[in-house]
């Protein structure tokens, strides 16, 4: 049950007997004047606060309102936290704005602020406003954000940024986009002094997200390197916030970062506050935090009773400052009161009859774009520009030796050489990761630094940290390919993933775009080196993501291709990939026997760039011997495995197909339905998990598709990799794959 003093009633009626109480002064101030000593805020500006802060309330009353009777899908949360009005009045319309789930009255005052006319207009644009922010209320497709998917707070025109995760998810990457803003290559549509702006609650202090993003802004700061972020800290903290408390405290101890607090319930004081930051950030080129003591009204069960604070009202607050400073009587206020109300009334009952999105295809349309014949025409006008313009330039990148010249090379070679390639393509193209600028951990960007020491450079560890820059750069119009130390430190930045990167398009009806290449070395090594950390073979986290693409070249003649096909998928379509890049297999030379250099290829050269393009989602398929008995579907290391095991078989008589997976997300169904009716007998060689593995995806499309026929797989035991030795109890190994195959063959 609500706390009784939260109800909308309640509130409604302490709000009209606390301004009717109110006294005004026997001569008031201009409007144009300070309203109250020692403010830069004038009356005629507070006034329209006021109407902003009006129209976030009754926008919450109104949410209620509809999903009494089951037509609103979002109760709202803004009552109490109208300050942030001042926030949005201290900045300009085209400073980027990320903002959490209680700024109504910020995203009302942007609107506002948007329209350029006079009064007449403003009040025009608050009605559009909160139109706008009911129509993610009620799922409508005309949601100027998500189209209907979801209710958060965005607005490409308004330049707000819809933060899509929970707990401060979305500072990473506000953090990474201040850094993005300040580089050259992008193709951002904010004016080069513009700053960063992102809100939190005082909750998300704790969470990883805001921890991340604190410690980049802090680091950038520290260092002297330009970073234009204002952290905006809405603490509304059972009691009331304060500059002394703790999450005061968590937020001033943060080296490279200004701090300054304020009483966000205090309309002048806040907007004091703010436009001292948002200056000094914008001066400055460097980050600051604000920090706001808000309230927390129109709670939900459980929520802790606000008691006396509720005389802290916000909208009272501004009441009383306006009616102190002579600009309006208390009945003016209510009536003013009154007549929000009504238009927020009528707008809500406008939204309900707009459509719905009613189809499958409507919904997913804006989850993620695939257009191969752009993304092939993109790889072939790189290797154009690569032939052509662009000659001179590769041959001085590569030191007067092209890499199609080297011979032979290895999986680690050919990816550094692909990458070299990609920044020399895209002007806008970065790599960066921890040591990157030294090789990283397993050499792979050894000397990218040598010709692109702008756009190469090194990272915090930390994978949210990471991403954040990523997502950011992206915003930017860069197209960012980070690089992780291992499989495993991506876990702890799967929300980074999963909700910024992934989901952006999705919730902002295509508005938005996250062009990512995440380079990832990772699955496991089969003699045990490292533990389970370095040995990490869980891969469900991926796979479940919508829209995400994940591709695992197994060997040096697939990684170029498929990896300029990311990177033009990136560029072409805002596609979000990781390329998870089997560490074990990164100097591997040989392949059946020792010294046949078979798992070493060429690099292609320019020429021959179009011809080899692997598009997303299509396997590679091997033949040996007579290749109608078995199908073998695969990827990574056992890819090199199941081909050693088949040779064994055709040297019985027995043929078999190895179908390299290649891409394990989306999975290439059509190749692997066709390879599996072939043979009618598929053996599934998985080194994920049996639980959650890759496998069981292979098993769902095979039912789906309605193979007919004899299936058995091959997987990694349901623990993680031990140390040494023992792990080859755990991983796939060729025995088990030969075992497999002769228990299918004898049915």
């Amino acid at each position: 049950m609500l706390n009784s003093v939260t109800t909308p009633q309640s509130l409604d009626e302490r709000f009209r007997d606390a301004v009717s109480a109110l006294r005004p002064p026997e001569s008031g101030r201009a409007p144009g004047d300070p309203v109250r000593d020692g403010s830069t805020l004038t009356g005629a500006r507070a006034r329209d606060l006021f109407d902003a802060q009006l129209t976030s309330r009754h926008l919450d009353l109104a949410a209620r309102w509809l999903r009494s009777f089951n037509e609103g899908f979002h109760t709202g949360g803004s009552a109490g936290h109208e300050g942030n009005a001042a926030v949005a009045a201290a900045l300009r319309a085209d400073d980027p704005a990320l903002l959490h789930h209680r700024s109504s009255a910020f995203y009302c005052v942007r609107a506002a602020s948007a329209a350029g006319g006079g009064a007449p207009d403003a009040s025009r644009r608050l009605e559009e406003a909160a139109r706008d922010i009911l129509r993610g209320v009620v799922a409508s497709v005309r949601d100027p954000i998500t189209g209907g998917r979801d209710k958060i707070f965005g607005n490409p025109a308004l330049h707000l940024v819809p933060a899509l995760s929970a707990g401060g998810g979305h500072l990473p990457r506000a953090a990474g986009l201040a850094h993005a803003l300040t580089r050259p290559g992008g193709t951002a549509p904010w004016p080069a002094d513009a700053i960063v702006v992102a809100s939190f609650g005082d909750g998300a202090t704790a969470r990883p997200g805001a921890s991340a993003a604190l410690d980049t802004a802090g680091r950038l700061g520290h260092a002297g390197q330009p970073a234009p972020l204002l952290l905006i800290c809405e603490d509304d903290a059972p009691g009331g916030a304060g500059p002394d408390g703790w999450v005061a405290g968590v937020l001033r101890g943060r080296p490279g970062l200004r701090y300054s607090f304020a009483d966000g319930c205090d309309l002048a004081a806040a907007y004091d506050a703010a436009a001292e930051a948002a200056e000094f950030v914008r001066r400055e080129r460097r980050p600051a935090v604000l920090h706001l003591a808000t309230l927390h009204l129109l709670g939900l069960p459980g929520d802790p009773d606000p008691g006396d604070t509720l005389d802290r009202d916000p909208l009272i607050g501004t009441a009383r400052l306006l009616v102190e400073a002579g600009l309006l009587g208390p009945d003016e206020v209510i009536t003013r009161y009154d007549e929000v109300g009504w238009q927020v009334r009528k707008a809500a009952e406008e939204v309900l009859g707009e459509p719905k999105l009613a189809s499958m295809g409507e919904i997913v349309a804006s989850l993620a774009p695939r257009r191969p014949l752009r993304v092939a025409h993109a790889v072939s006008e790189a290797a154009g520009h690569a032939l052509g313009l662009g000659a001179p330039t590769r041959l001085r990148a590569f030191g007067g030796r092209l890499p199609e010249d080297a011979g032979p090379m290895t999986l680690a070679q050919t990816i550094g050489a692909t990458l070299t390639d990609a920044l020399l393509a895209g002007p806008g193209t970065l790599v960066f990761g921890p040591t990157v600028t030294r090789g990283g951990r397993h050499g792979v960007t050894t000397g990218l630094s040598d010709y692109a020491a702008d756009r190469v450079f090194d990272s915090p560890p930390d994978a949210t940290t990471i991403l954040g820059l990523a997502l950011g750069a992206g915003l930017a119009g860069q197209l960012p390919v980070p690089e992780l130390d291992c499989l495993a430190a991506l876990h702890s930045a799967m929300e980074q993933l999963r909700a910024e990167a992934a989901t952006m398009a999705y919730l902002s009806a295509g508005a938005y775009r996250n062009p990512l290449v995440l380079r990832v070395p990772g699955l496991a090594q089969p003699y045990g080196i490292g533990g389970h950390l370095d040995n990490d073979n869980a891969l469900a986290a991926l796979r479940e993501i919508p829209g995400l693409v994940v591709a695992a070249p197994a060997r040096a003649a697939d990684a170029a291709p498929m990896l300029r096909s990311c990177i033009a998928a990136a560029e072409v379509d805002g596609s979000v990939c990781v390329f998870l890049e089997p560490a074990a297999l990164y100097q591997t030379r040989d392949l059946y026997q020792q010294g046949d250099n078979e798992w070493l290829a060429p690099y292609p050269a320019p020429g021959g760039w179009a011809e080899e393009h692997v598009p997303i989602g299509r396997a590679r398929i091997y033949g040996l011997g007579a290749a109608q008995d078995l199908t073998i579907v695969t990827y990574g290391n056992g890819v090199r495995m199941s081909l050693r095991v088949a040779a064994q078989l055709a040297a019985d008589g027995y043929g078999s197909r190895v179908v390299d997976l290649r891409w394990l997300n989306p999975l290439p169904t059509a190749d692997l339905l066709r390879e599996a009716a072939a043979t009618g007998r598929v053996l599934v060689v998985d080194e994920t998990r049996r639980s959650g593995g890759v496998g069981e995806g292979v098993l769902a499309a095979l039912v789906d598709g309605a193979f007919v026929g004899s299936v058995r797989r091959v997987a990694a035991a349901d623990v993680p990799v031990p140390l040494g030795p023992a792990a080859q109890q755990v991983l796939v190994g060729e025995d088990a794959i030969t075992q497999g195959a002769h228990a299918l063959l004898a049915r």
